[in-house]
This record gives structure tokens, C-alpha cells and sequence, in this order.
């Protein structure tokens, strides 16, 4: 069943912020909005352009899956920056349109991008791949990795928090761990979400008190993670 989770004005306008400035997008910038407006991805492609001075660039309805209708119009609309679900960049190097391809900056997020699909985007596309993450209980996105051609991470990680945002790796009583080993991801800060609509019993269950000095909140993500030691 569908829950509504409700997002502050502040932590989207946190998330979009910290991206403008973090890739430098503006004036000269053409951002491709073709993702649905049911998945979150989109809001950053809707109002991004409009808060930087960036061109929007709307791509037509299902677009979206269509490779080589997405390559014609990185082509035939200069787009610099676009984003896709690994799954879907797959699909996307496939097709034969795709090949050689200059764009400024792609984004993934939504499913796990693997290393491999990482070394066969430099292989056939000239661009900067931008690893993202986060639980739509978190404005979006709530971490970034520059997965570069001089990327060798293996496997790619979620990398390091955007702005006003912070990531813990925890035990099962709260506790930080230490480097390399594997504990529950929560996140805190701005732009965490309220809570779920109309759903009291599972919001005090997964956005929790912080046992950190200045208290807050914690959203329990549900997912395993662990540090590098860098």
C-alpha cells in the first residue's frame, strides 16, 4: 500500500541549493526533464533550471523509455545534464544512438550503480557520472560519489552527505561503528522528512531520537552500510 511522506519546503530547497552550487549549473547549463512526476527525481529536474537560469528542456510523454529518442534529443537540444536509473543507463548505452555522446554531467540514483555499468559509461560516453542516493524520506537525495573515469571503487559507494545532512553507520543499540564494519544507515538533518502521513505508529518507528549531543531526529533507513577508511 502507498504512504504519503510528508517534505518540508526547507529540505527540497536545501537539496536543490547544495546541487547548484556543487555542479556549478547555470545560465549555460540545459537540463532534460524526463522523468515522471510520480518518482522524485523530478523535482529537482522541474525547478532546478528555474532557480539557476538554466534552460528547461521537456522531453515528451514516455520519452523517457525510449534510448534513441533520448539520444536525439541530447543531440538535437545540446543537454548537459540529464538523469537516469541505472537500469535504465543501461538500456541507454545498448542502443547504438548513444555512442560518443558528449554531455556535461549524468546523475544515477534509484537502484545500485554497479562498477561495471560505471567503466562502460567512460568507455562510450564523454561525461561526468554522479552517483546519488536517498529514500524519498529524505528530500530526495542525501549523498553524492563522483564516479569518474579514475573511479576504481568496487563496490561504487553512496560516497558523502550533501549539505545540512549527515550519515551514521550504527549498531543495533545506536552506537557508531568503527571503519569496515557493517551497521544499520540512518541520516540526519534538514531534510529529513516529518513523518508519514496519517501514520503515527510506523513514523515513531523508523524516525527516531538521536542519541547524539543536540538531539534531532534520525531516519532508519533500512539499508546496511559501512565507512572506508577514508
Amino acid at each position: 500500500t502507498p504512504k504519503g511522506v510528508v517534505v518540508t519546503n526547507r529540505a527540497i530547497v536545501n537539496r536543490l541549493l547544495w546541487m547548484a552550487s556543487h555542479y556549478s549549473i547555470g545560465a549555460t547549463d540545459r537540463i532534460l526533464q524526463k522523468t515522471p512526476a510520480t518518482f522524485d527525481v523530478s523535482v529537482w529536474e522541474f525547478f532546478l533550471p528555474l532557480i539557476t537560469g538554466a534552460t528547461l528542456v521537456v522531453a515528451a510523454p514516455d520519452a523517457h523509455r525510449d534510448p534513441a529518442a533520448i539520444a536525439a534529443l541530447i543531440r538535437d537540444e545540446a543537454i548537459t545534464t540529464l538523469h537516469f536509473v541505472p537500469s535504465m543507463l543501461a538500456a541507454f548505452l545498448d542502443a547504438p544512438q548513444s555512442a560518443g555522446l558528449a554531455i556535461a554531467r549524468v546523475f544515477v540514483s534509484g537502484e545500485e550503480l554497479t562498477a561495471s555499468l560505471r567503466d562502460r559509461f567512460h568507455q562510450r560516453l564523454h561525461a561526468q557520472l554522479h552517483n546519488l542516493y536517498g529514500p524519498t524520506e529524505a528530500a530526495v537525495d542525501v549523498s553524492f560519489w563522483p564516479a569518474g573515469p579514475d573511479d576504481s571503487s568496487h563496490p561504487v559507494p553512496i560516497g558523502f552527505p550533501v549539505w545540512n545532512t549527515a550519515l551514521y553507520v550504527l549498531d543495533d543499540a545506536r552506537r557508531p561503528l568503527p571503519p569496515g564494519v557493517v551497521g544499520h544507515l540512518y541520516l540526519g538533518g534538514v531534510q529529513l522528512a516529518r513523518g508519514y502521513l496519517g501514520r503515527p505508529d510506523l513514523t515513531a518507528e523508523r524516525f527516531v531520537e538521536s542519541p547524539f549531543a543536540g538531539g534531532g531526529r534520525l531516519y532508519l533507513t533500512g539499508d546496511l552500510a559501512r565507512r572506508r577508511p577514508d
